[in-house]
């Protein structure tokens, strides 16, 4: 065994550090499978992670990074051989179990999901966390058995990463999509991907009145709070919402209104702990149904040494669209 290189954060009396290093490959967590990372991500639970701004590391030190694509290095599962591509999400890495930036990870067999074909490990992890979470949402939606034909779709937050691919898969699927923003100069870059509509976060940053002028009959939320209970008091009779993110906060200053007397329904979304059947579906269906043009021109690709400096913009909302880290 030898060592590789590592984004690492620590914790002392000081405070949070967080740099490159070299780590001892013996110093890995237990798994099946060791992985010769390839490619990550930047979601802004990295950026939490990485600037120390919400107790999203349970153990130190530790490697963030929630997204992996990589190359199968040893295995002693049956699933997986030496050589095979796979991609990983969620169950704790970067947060209980180290995580994707460095050169390797050993990790559980069933955290683990093949390559989708079709896609490149760089598309793989521009989908990223953010992507395969607005599939998850879209799914979620087509559960409630809602149609385009109902009304609109909104997208909350819609220049950040599950903003991003929410507007593109929505409008894909043939909803009208009201991509809302506080970022009115990212306009163009949001009707390039899709949406009909954009709408200033200052509509949804009012006071919350308990029901509100119905606008739309579905939606993705990624920041809860005021702007979620502003999106829940607007949907339309028998709509749903599909909830996924707390940038705003993680309270609902709601009523019961919404849901007795127009029968919306709050979805709750999360892609951490989703089972393995489910992701390969979302999995499947990116690689079928997102455009590949459209995911390029909202990804961005930095290297390793560049991850601190994007994490704190990222927590900022100075990052737009996806974030590809390159490992090696």
């Amino acid at each position: 065994m030898g060592t590789f290189k590592a984004l690492v954060i620590d914790k002392s009396d000081a405070g949070q550090q967080v740099g490159i290093r070299a780590f001892d490959e013996a110093d890995l967590m237990d798994g099946d499978v060791t992985v010769r990372v390839s490619h990550s991500t930047l979601n802004y639970k990295d950026g939490l992670a990485l600037t120390g701004k919400a107790p999203v590391v349970r153990r130190f030190p530790m490697i963030p990074g929630v997204d992996l694509v990589g190359v199968v290095e040893q295995s002693t599962s049956p699933d997986f051989k030496s050589g095979d591509a796979v991609v990983l999400n969620g169950w704790g890495l970067g947060e209980t179990h180290l995580g994707a930036y460095a050169e390797k990870v050993r990790v559980k067999s069933d955290w683990l999901i093949p390559l989708p074909q079709g896609l490149t490990p760089l598309q793989a992890m521009a989908i990223g966390t953010a992507g395969y979470t607005a599939m998850l949402c879209l799914m979620a939606i087509e559960r409630h058995s809602l149609k385009p034909e109902r009304g609109p779709a909104i997208v909350t937050g819609a220049v950040g990463g599950v903003g991003s691919v929410a507007v593109a898969l929505f409008a894909k699927a043939g909803w009208h999509v009201i991509a809302s923003t506080g970022r009115p100069e990212e306009g163009e870059y949001l009707k390039g991907l899709g949406a009909a509509e954009i709408l200033d976060r200052s509509e949804l940053t009012g006071p919350v009145r308990a029901l509100n002028k119905e606008r739309w009959a579905a939606g993705v939320d990624t920041v809860g709070s005021i702007p979620l209970a502003n999106v829940l008091s607007m949907t339309k009779y028998g709509g749903a919402i599909a909830a996924c993110g707390l940038a705003a906060g993680m309270d609902l200053p709601t009523t019961v209104a919404p849901f007795i007397l127009r029968n919306v329904a709050l979805l709750g979304v999360d892609s951490v702990m989703a089972p393995k059947a489910l992701r390969m579906e979302a999995w499947s269906r990116l690689a079928r149904e997102l455009d590949h043009h459209k995911l390029a021109a909202m990804t961005s690709t930095i290297r390793l040494d560049d991850v601190m400096e994007a994490g704190s913009k990222i927590v900022a909302g100075q990052i737009k669209g996806r974030v590809v880290v390159e490992i090696r």
